[in-house]
């Protein structure tokens, strides 16, 4: 146990982990040069499509010094803010972290965000300098801040290049030196954390854990002791990054261990797997709560079912993600989702689709409002469906967050613009390091989950980063808005809007379907509808086919009557026709 080292790299978005992950994986020869590809532990195709790390990737390296050789058990963690509870699970298997900075944009939202999570599970950190070989590179600036944030001195951090490789021997030295062994006492009945899980539908549950007491053989008997389940270990081993086995797991080291149990349900993270059912459970950490919904349905109601397995299996391993049923009368049975943001939302479906092969339809997303009715009880409404009439409202509700910015000083006015726009009170405006500021602004978070993210991006090109916290909930005036295609009500395009961003949010609604609506025979009515009225309204024109061009000369009246059988023919279409709205609509008004 003396010679382990379990640690995990934690940073901002593209501050370089993946990078520096696989430069290890080629210093410690864990990966043969020959398969190395870049961002090897995102093994996920989405994770190389977007340039981001989704889900955290353990691997496994034997590292060798001129006296000695040592197990280094390496966690690869997300920087964006949707997916934090990734971070947060990572923490509670090992002992050590490196914080990572690009010397190119310095410190920010989540930079902080993740150390101050750190700090309370009482990890070692190593701070590190990455990308100095970058033309931009603001090295000394960038310790200066650093040093000043983590109360060192600026000569304790180190400089490296994830890219070149420069400075990364000293890195893992670091890890060896200040890093404390693990603790833990192998005599002791088997306890061990689970960090993470997946599904295999030969070996079953496969759970990430993290082995605090004891040792584990292949085919001992095995308890959950707060979902109360049994099992038997299958296989069990280490992840070199891919899953290796082993006889036996021991007190320190972080592994696999396959259940055998087959319920995605029955695994979950923060659970205790033991030996024996009348050891006591670790505390386990506190689960993060998804904050934005959405309906999410299948184009064929035939793969209801396969839906409900495929959401199952993603819910295994995101512990944030949850899912109920629900029905609709346009769009059939479906589930609502609950997910940390929109990239977190935009993932799931995307890998829906990706894994699973299923074609969606998913409605606007929205967050959780509380509604109080005429006689003081209180409704949680998670989507526009679930909106009570007017009459029986007395008091809404809705989610505030406390957001931080962290932004370059000449992009502070185009982002203070950016703020009028969502509302909301500010706080504090702060300078921080070296020509930085921090801007700390309480908003409603129905403000910021959609667009908000990148359009902060675009008026700070890319410098600017944010990072938020649930504050609680505060008084709102609110409406649904609803959305009538052909004078049919569609719910799933439903909304809750601002009373008095009703005519906007209406007029912008009915326009973008214009857009991506189809042209039919008959001309189609698209109303935005708030309280029974209309506040905006577009017309799609029928499509029109040329029905005299066959006609040369003659007289007149001919060219007439064909004319007025045309417009007869559309009007009685109008009439009976019925609108058909592709899945494509839905998809597109959820990233509009």
């Amino acid at each position: 146990m003396k010679k382990i080292r379990n640690f995990l790299i934690t940073s901002h978005i593209d501050h370089g982990k993946s990078t520096l992950s696989d430069r290890l994986l080629e210093i410690t020869q864990t990966v043969p040069l020959s398969k190395m590809k870049e961002q090897f532990l995102d093994a996920m195709e989405l994770e190389r499509g977007k340039g981001i790390t989704i889900k955290m990737h353990p691997v496994r390296m034997d590292y060798k010094t001129e006296n000695e050789e040592y197990i280094l058990n390496l966690i690869d963690t997300p920087g964006h803010v949707d997916f934090s509870y990734e971070v947060s699970r990572s923490l509670a298997a090992v002992e050590g972290a490196i914080l990572l900075v690009d010397a190119t944009k310095g410190i920010q939202a989540q930079t902080i965000s993740n150390l101050e999570m750190a700090k309370k599970q009482n990890l070692v950190i190593i701070p590190a300098v990455n990308k100095i070989d970058s033309p931009q590179a603001r090295v000394e600036e960038t310790k200066e801040d650093m040093a000043k944030l983590l109360g060192i001195s600026k000569e304790e951090i180190l400089p490296i290049s994830a890219k070149t490789g420069q400075n990364l021997k000293e890195l893992l030295d670091l890890v060896i030196t200040k890093i404390p062994a693990p603790q833990g006492d192998k005599e002791k009945p088997f306890r061990a954390l689970i960090f993470d899980s997946k599904f295999d539908s030969f070996k079953g549950i496969i759970a990430y854990v993290r082995i605090m007491e004891g040792s584990i053989s292949a085919n001992e008997k095995i308890h959950l002791l707060q979902a109360k389940e049994e099992g038997e270990v299958k296989d069990l081993g280490y992840f070199k990054p891919q899953l290796i086995s082993a006889p036996k797991l021991e007190a320190g080291e972080i592994g696999y261990i396959a259940t055998g149990i087959k319920e995605p349900g029955k695994v979950r993270v923060g659970d205790t797997i033991a030996k024996e059912s009348n050891v006591s459970p670790f505390g386990g950490y506190k689960e993060p709560k998804p904050v934005v919904f959405a309906s999410v349905y299948p184009e064929n109601s035939d793969d209801f079912e396969n839906l409900k397995v495929a959401l199952a299996k993603l819910k295994l391993n995101d512990a944030s993600f949850t899912f109920e049923p629900e029905t609709q009368e346009s769009l059939g049975r479906g589930f609502r989702c609950g997910f940390l943001g929109t990239l977190h939302a935009e993932i799931i479906s995307e890998r829906l689709k990706r894994e699973f092969d299923l074609g969606l339809v998913i409605s606007i997303p929205s967050v959780v409002f509380r509604i109080f009715d005429q006689k003081g009880k209180e409704l949680s409404v998670y989507s526009p469906s679930e909106w009570p009439s007017p009459s029986e409202i007395k008091e809404i509700q809705e989610p505030w967050v406390r957001m931080e910015i962290i932004t370059p000083m000449p992009y502070f006015g185009r982002i203070s613009d950016l703020l009028k726009a969502v509302g909301g009170k500010s706080v504090e405006v702060k300078y921080f390091g070296s020509g930085n500021m921090i801007i700390i602004q309480e908003v409603p978070l129905k403000a910021i989950i959609t667009g908000f993210y990148d359009n902060l991006k675009g008026v700070s090109q890319g410098m600017a980063s944010m990072d938020y916290e649930i504050l609680g909930y505060r008084p709102a005036e609110l409406v649904k808005m609803e959305v009538l295609i052909a004078g049919k009500k569609e719910e799933a395009l439903s909304k809750i809007v601002y009373k008095e961003t009703a005519f906007l949010e209406g007029k912008k609604m009915v326009e973008k379907l214009k857009e991506v609506l189809p042209s039919q025979m008959f001309a189609v009515s698209l109303q935005a509808v708030v309280g029974g009225k209309v506040v905006a309204r577009e017309t799609i024109s029928a499509k029109r086919r040329d029905v005299i061009a066959p006609l040369y000369g003659g007289d007149y009246t001919r060219k007439k009557k064909l004319l007025e059988q045309q417009k007869k023919g559309k009007k009685e279409l109008k009439d009976k026709g019925k609108m058909h709205i592709p899945p494509n609509v839905f998809l597109d008004m959820f990233r509009s």
